[in-house]
């Protein structure tokens, strides 16, 4: 079975609350009625029943720390046993109190008794059951007691409550799961937008760490063996450790003062001397220090590279609600204008880190002129709105609530009104047609009960298709609800009000309830105050009744107008408790269902790039790092360059460009220039659409040969209607290539020839784009 949702399980925790107070509260006031109307020489035996009965409701009180879903099934035996004694020791009491106002106590307390069971054992509903129908036969053994057979229609009643009870239940909870089931859509749609931005945020750390350590180690190796290598063995084994590293989904903070005194200074003799000024502690979230941790080591290697100076500095200091970082050198500056898109340095590794995280990164430089990169991040910021489709938490919380309360609203109604229309339809027109004889008039009593399904025929339309009642309807139909009180009080002898024949009594409030379900619990008070208060005058008029009369009258409002004024307080509590408590419940459920889906996911893409690296990048970094292979080796500069070459191509992937084949072929083209190859790029044809598995196909092939070029190349990328071609000639790539070029292209839609004439190779790869269903 599957887990109840958090609106089923906090309408279950409300219901069996609501049900055990309203219980012991009827208990406790009818007992105290029908022990005022006893004769004074029953009372002490009857005290000696009814005192255990409140005595078993003050133990069911108790429990109630522990709901019954969650009980152990030795507790559940034991409450079971309590509830059951409740009515037990109720119907015993009937035959020493004696008299009508007994059994009409006795009828009214195991009738809400059975009325509270159904739902407060919802869970277990074969036990709500069991204890009807021990409240009936109680029912019974007391009428036997007392004197008199057991009556049919008391126990019809009965077993009708009951039904009615379980029924009403079964309807508010088929709306609570209904919103679970659409919370439970809503939230697997937010999970995989939240799975979907974390992932691509992921893939962009991955490839910003990628060009800062294995791609940039790599093309250093391959552009020379006319320096100093001592620093690279450290180097390597750091970028192992950067890339094999697991990612993590954390929401700590941490210092970042400590983590910007643990930045590299560069590396061999161009290191860079660092001079800081840091206001710590600067304890931030881990994800933005992370970035700016990231994007200051960035920074330091650009110094340490292309400034040609030595010396920077590092300040940071807490700002507003945030912080701010700034790296400054004196060096010989650039215009960051001009830096193509294709470079990564700049635009992945330092703009878009902060980017991710909701900060913002500057970087003001003119040739001549210095550096300065500013990183800043406020704690109000936010990821960009591309990264978080949703909608924030808060609204998301809000529409949640919404959605759960309308739900329960409707079936609250629901229920109202198939208990206001079962109950006219049987109990009050059976009353109403056996006690013709005594109304003064009939027809007045017979136009209420007209007018009550007229009122029924009225709303129900609205509210079966999902609609409030119109305040013009409600108000008009509320008004002849309380006509009806007045008709039946004032057409009916007032020493017969609220007794068999008084049918509308028990029956308007049910009406009230339907119509004032949505308004606050006031309203409805008020309608049940101007109920009673019409049938106390009329019987007040009459004359002063007698204490058991008064008693009588008492247990009756109780039982009835009590019932339906204690559902009106807990749809008041469903409404704004339960909602709210159950949109929490829910947002935490699915905040965790999302955490780790993340992290699963996150794990299992760290697993495939990384098993993508093993075959080619981990063998050169281990080799490096080991001493294994030496820079100084033309095949490993080689290698290294075909793999910086490969690592281009895959950063060129994200950018957003018209052509991205083309674009993925500059960004190798672009690495053997870099290593001082003179490359010619032409293109042919209209670009069409490439699928990112096909250019990795195509592209492959030309970055091989590149990384293996030292003189001249020469790359052609021609469309046709139905194909695409990209080859490169290199003037001395034969002499170089390797089984590694040799292969043929993993998927079957690309083809790949290759032609040797002495020290030149012509390599050739195309794709037929026919071949690919909806690409054209």
């Amino acid at each position: 079975m599957d887990r109840p949702g958090s609106s089923e399980r906090l309408l279950n925790v409300t219901i069996e609350r609501y049900g055990v107070w309203l219980r012991s509260s009827v208990v406790a006031l009818c007992s105290a009625l029908g022990l005022v109307s006893a004769d004074r020489a029953d009372i002490p035996l009857a005290t000696a029943l009814l005192v255990p009965a409140l005595l078993a409701c003050g133990v069911r009180l108790y429990a109630l720390r522990r709901p019954l879903p969650s009980a152990a099934p030795g507790m559940v035996a034991l409450l079971w046993t309590v509830d059951g004694s409740v009515v037990v020791l109720t119907g015993l009491s009937q035959p020493v109190l004696g008299g009508d106002v007994a059994e009409l106590m006795v009828e009214a307390i195991i009738g809400i008794c059975i009325i509270t069971f159904q739902p407060e054992w919802a869970t277990r509903p074969w036990a709500g059951a069991a204890l009807g129908a021990l409240g009936a036969a109680a029912c019974t053994l007391g009428d036997v007691l007392s004197g008199h057979g057991p009556e049919v229609m008391p126990l019809l009643r009965l077993a009708i409550l009951g039904a009615l009870s379980r029924v009403a239940y079964l309807i508010v909870r088929a709306r609570a799961r209904a919103a679970d089931r659409s919370a439970a859509l809503s939230a697997a749609a937010r999970r995989e937008a939240e799975v979907a931005a974390a992932r691509r945020a992921a893939e962009r750390e991955y490839l910003a760490t990628l060009h800062d350590t294995a791609s940039a180690t790599l093309l250093m190796v391959s552009q020379g063996d006319g320096r100093d290598w001592s620093w690279l063995p450290a180097r390597a084994r750091q970028d192992l450790e950067a890339l094999s590293a697991v990612p993590a989904f954390g929401t700590g903070s941490v210092d970042l003062a400590a983590l910007l005194a643990c930045v590299p200074d560069g590396e061999g003799p161009a290191r860079v001397r660092l001079t800081t000024a840091i206001d710590g502690p600067l304890v931030i979230p881990s994800g933005p220090a992370l970035a700016i941790f990231n994007g200051v080591r960035e920074a330091v290697a650009n110094v340490s590279r292309h400034a040609g100076v030595q010396e920077a500095e590092l300040r940071a200091w807490r700002a507003d609600d945030g912080v701010v970082a700034e790296l400054t050198d004196a060096g010989r500056g650039f215009d960051p204008e001009s830096v193509p898109l294709r470079r990564r340095g700049i635009k992945g590794s330092i703009i878009g880190r902060m980017h991710a995280v909701g900060g913002s990164a500057a970087i003001a430089s003119s040739p001549g002129n210095g550096t300065r990169v500013q990183w800043r991040w406020h704690a109000s910021a936010q990821p960009p709105a591309a990264d978080v489709p949703q909608p924030s938490r808060s609204r998301a919380r809000t529409a949640l609530v919404l959605l759960i309360r309308t739900q329960l609203l409707h079936g609250a109604q629901l229920a109202a009104l198939l208990i206001s229309l079962f109950s006219q339809f049987t109990f009050s027109l059976h009353l109403l047609t056996s006690h013709q004889d005594v109304y003064r008039p009939a027809w007045p009593q017979t136009a209420a009960f007209c007018c009550l399904a007229a009122i029924a025929a009225i709303g129900a339309p609205f509210l079966l298709r999902g609609r409030q009642i119109p305040p013009t309807v409600r108000w008009c139909s509320l008004g002849a609800v309380l006509a009806v009180s007045m008709v039946s009080a004032f057409t009916l002898p007032p020493e017969l009000l609220t007794g068999p024949a008084d049918w509308a009594f028990g029956l308007v409030g049910w009406y009230a309830l339907f119509l004032l379900a949505d308004l606050r619990i006031r309203v409805f008070a008020a309608f049940l105050g101007a109920h009673v208060a019409i049938t106390a005058i009329t019987v007040l008029l009459a004359g002063t009744p007698t204490a058991a009369e008064a008693a009588g009258l008492g247990i009756r409002a109780i039982s009835d107008c009590g019932l339906q004024l204690s559902l009106g307080f807990l749809l008041t509590r469903l409404l704004h408790g339960t909602a709210p408590a159950a949109g929490i419940a829910a947002e935490q459920e699915e905040e965790l269902r999302t955490r780790e889906r993340i992290q699963e996911d996150m794990q299992r893409d760290h697993k495939d790039r990384y098993r993508a690296l093993t075959a080619t990048t981990v063998p050169l970094l281990v080799g490096l790092g080991h001493g294994v292979l030496s820079p100084h080796d033309e095949e490993v500069r080689l290698r290294c360059g075909v793999e910086a070459a490969r690592m281009r191509r895959l950063f060129a992937e994200s950018d957003a460009v018209s052509d991205a084949l083309l674009n993925e072929v500059r960004a190798c083209v672009e690495v053997a220039e870099h290593q001082g190859v003179t490359v010619s790029l032409a293109v042919r044809g209209r670009p069409a659409e490439v699928p990112v598995a096909v250019r990795r196909e195509l592209v492959d092939p030309v970055a091989v040969t590149l990384g293996r070029t030292r003189s001249t190349a020469r790359v052609t990328v021609v469309w046709t209607p139905g194909a695409v071609r990209v080859s490169v000639v290199s003037e001395d790539g034969a002499t170089r290539q390797t089984a590694e070029a040799d292969g043929q292209a993993t998927d079957a839609q690309v083809t790949v020839a290759r032609t040797t004439r002495g020290a030149s190779v012509w390599v050739e790869a195309s794709w037929r784009q026919l071949a690919v269903a909806g690409v054209t």
